[in-house]
C-alpha cells in the first residue's frame, strides 16, 4: 500500500479516525509522566536551583516549534509538486500549533533567562531567529486567512514556508553558528559535556514524547476539521451555482 493513498481525503479520514484516540491517550500519559516526574521528583540544580525544571516545558516546546515548521515545509512541497489537498490542509492545521509551541518556548525561556542572565530578553542569535520564526508563523496564518481561493492560498503559503525554513534552521543551529551567543548548548547531545544530567534525562524524554504525540493528535484533529470545512464550502458553492 502506497503512502500517497492517504492523500485521499476519505482514506485519511478513515485512518485518522482509528489512530486519533490511541495517540491522544498516549500523549496524555507521556505528558503526565514527564511533567509530574520532572517538576516534582527531580532535584534542584546546584547552580540554577528549581529554575532548571523549566527544561521540561522549554526544551520540548522549542523542539516542536522548529520541527513543526519542518513538517509544514514537507507538506507544502508535496502540495506544490503533487497538488494533494490533504497536504496543504495539514500544513494549515499545523501552523497554529507551531505558533503556540513557539510562544511557550519564548515565554519559558524568558522565565529562565531572568535569573540566569539578569534579563528576560537578549538579542542572542538563537532568540532573535526564534522571534523571527514566530513572526513567520503569524504571517503564514494571516496569509491563509487573507486569501479566499484555497488553492492560491496554498501556493502562496507554501512559498512563505520555504522562506521561513531558513529561520527554522537558524533557530536550531544558531548556537553552533555563533559561539558567542548567550544561549546554552543542546540539552540532549551526544557530547557528554553538553548532555543534560542523568537525573533529568528520562523525564525529559517522556516530556518530549508527550509533546510529539500531542502535536500528532492535534494536527490530525485539526486536519480532519479543515477537510470538513472544505467539504462544506464546496457544497455551499454548488448550491449557490445551482
Amino acid at each position: 500500500m502506497s503512502l500517497w493513498e492517504y492523500a485521499n481525503p476519505v482514506r485519511f479520514m478513515r485512518l485518522s479516525d482509528r489512530v486519533l484516540p490511541a495517540v491522544s491517550v498516549l500523549a496524555v500519559v507521556g505528558l503526565a509522566i514527564g511533567l509530574v516526574w520532572g517538576f516534582f521528583f527531580t532535584p534542584d540544580d546546584y547552580k540554577q536551583g528549581a529554575t532548571v525544571k523549566i527544561i521540561f516545558l522549554h526544551v520540548p516546546s522549542a523542539m516542536m516549534a522548529i520541527n513543526i515548521w519542518g513538517m509544514m515545509l514537507v507538506t507544502s512541497l508535496v502540495w506544490l509538486v503533487r497538488r494533494h489537498h490533504v497536504s496543504a490542509l495539514a500544513a494549515k492545521a499545523a501552523a497554529p500549533i507551531g505558533l503556540t509551541m513557539t510562544l511557550i518556548a519564548l515565554f519559558t525561556g524568558a522565565i529562565w533567562g531572568e535569573p540566569m542572565w539578569g534579563t528576560y530578553w537578549a538579542w542572542d542569535p538563537r532568540l532573535t531567529s526564534f522571534m523571527i520564526l514566530f513572526v513567520f508563523y503569524l504571517g503564514y496564518i494571516a496569509l491563509w486567512a487573507a486569501i479566499e481561493d484555497p488553492d492560491t492560498a496554498g501556493d502562496l503559503t507554501s512559498i512563505l514556508c520555504l522562506v521561513g525554513s531558513v529561520f527554522a534552521l537558524l533557530s536550531r543551529y544558531a548556537v553552533n553558528f555563533w559561539s558567542q551567543g548567550l544561549h546554552q548548548g543542546a540539552s540532549l547531545s551526544l557530547d557528554k559535556a553538553q548532555h543534560v544530567d542523568n537525573a533529568f534525562y528520562i523525564p525529559l524524554l517522556f516530556s518530549i514524547a508527550g509533546f510529539i504525540l500531542l502535536f500528532v493528535a492535534l494536527v490530525l484533529l485539526r486536519t480532519r476539521t479543515e477537510i470538513r470545512l472544505r467539504r462544506i464550502s464546496a457544497l455551499l458553492t454548488r448550491e449557490r451555482q445551482a
